[in-house]
């Protein structure tokens, strides 16, 4: 496109950037990552910019975007393989006492996605519950076994209500194909749909009470009252490390012997990832400050916490609103 013909700055951003948190979301749901998903809205912006001059009005301005953001992920998902997490890897660690392994560099680690990233006050109640429900760990990662394209089919129907036309038009093919691609896609995830759903979710209160004790009980080392909000079946896991650990009794005895620490080493910040209860980790170092460590994401039911997803990144603090030292520390 050449300068000239170029649209004004203000009118490109006044109509572009009211879908810019949820392409985000629909790129993280497409890819796992949320590093991979603002690469891609990055590019769905360029790209848009690009060829504005060209776009005719024929479908939304939202839908057009759908389009460009969906192909640049399907390109993208051509050149590496599926995210995950260390519990679809290798079998559950027996060991709590045994160091965990170091970071694995090797593999695609599937991310958390800090909900303030994507949701705004003023959002209408029904969007977020759409949003909570589409966004949880489990979800993301069963959707990570499914093709690019049974991937971008599914989100765009079932989760963004495109019509089967709409999506043909996306995706450059019939609504025959849509319609069958739908089909292989909700029965490769019903396969895995146990893993996917979960445990029954818990209220919003239940979920941040939970947060509660078991940010107060990191905060005081307090392993005994960590090991009583656990469920029977609970799972830890630490990315990039492989090493994960599955059941109370283990996953208590990790957290006695390797995690918790002494009283004050941790300061820890409630908030939301994923749709799911979130602690922003604060660890004190050397010079008693409080340093961002990363973000713990709970899965929980009523009344006990069935999954500590620990992810070792202080940009991720800074991705919920929070700084990267704590005033008080």
């Amino acid at each position: 496109m050449r300068a000239q013909d170029r649209p004004p700055h203000a009118e490109f951003t006044g109509r572009t950037q009211p879908y810019r948190r949820e392409l985000l979301a629909h790129c993280y749901r497409m890819l796992g990552s949320l590093d991979d998903a603002e690469d891609l809205v990055q590019e769905t912006y360029l790209r848009a910019w690009r060829s504005y001059a060209d776009f005719e009005e024929r479908s939304s301005m939202r839908t057009w975007l759908y389009r460009i953001a969906t192909n640049a992920c399907l390109t993208a998902l051509t050149r590496r393989g599926r995210r995950v997490l260390p519990s679809g890897l290798d079998a559950a660690s027996e060991n709590p006492y045994a160091a965990p392994s170091a970071a694995d560099g090797d593999v695609d680690w599937l991310g958390p996605l800090p909900d303030s990233l994507i949701t705004a006050e003023s959002d209408d109640p029904a969007t977020l519950a759409a949003t909570r429900d589409s966004l949880r760990l489990a979800l993301i990662g069963a959707l990570q076994h499914l093709s690019g394209r049974q991937r971008a089919v599914l989100l765009l129907r079932e989760v963004l209500n495109f019509s089967a036309a709409e999506v043909a038009e996306l995706l450059d093919t019939s609504p025959a194909a849509v319609k069958s691609t739908l089909q292989r896609a909700r029965a490769h995830l019903g396969e895995i749909a146990t893993t996917a759903s979960g445990p029954a979710r818990p209220t919003t209160s239940q979920a941040h009470a939970l947060l509660a004790e078991y940010i107060s009980a990191f905060e005081n080392s307090d392993a005994a009252a960590l090991e009583k909000i656990l469920h029977r079946d609970a799972v830890i896991e630490m990315p990039p490390s492989r090493t994960w650990f599955s059941g109370k009794r283990t996953c208590g005895a990790f957290l006695a012997a390797q995690a918790v620490g002494a009283p004050g080493d941790w300061r820890m910040l409630p908030t939301t990832a994923n749709s799911q209860p979130a602690a922003a980790a604060y660890h004190r170092d050397a010079d008693g400050a409080y340093v961002a460590f990363g973000i713990a994401v709970l899965t929980t039911t009523d009344d006990a916490i069935t999954g500590i997803s620990v992810f070792e990144d202080p940009d991720l603090v800074r991705h919920c609103g929070f700084d990267a030292v704590l005033a008080d520390g």
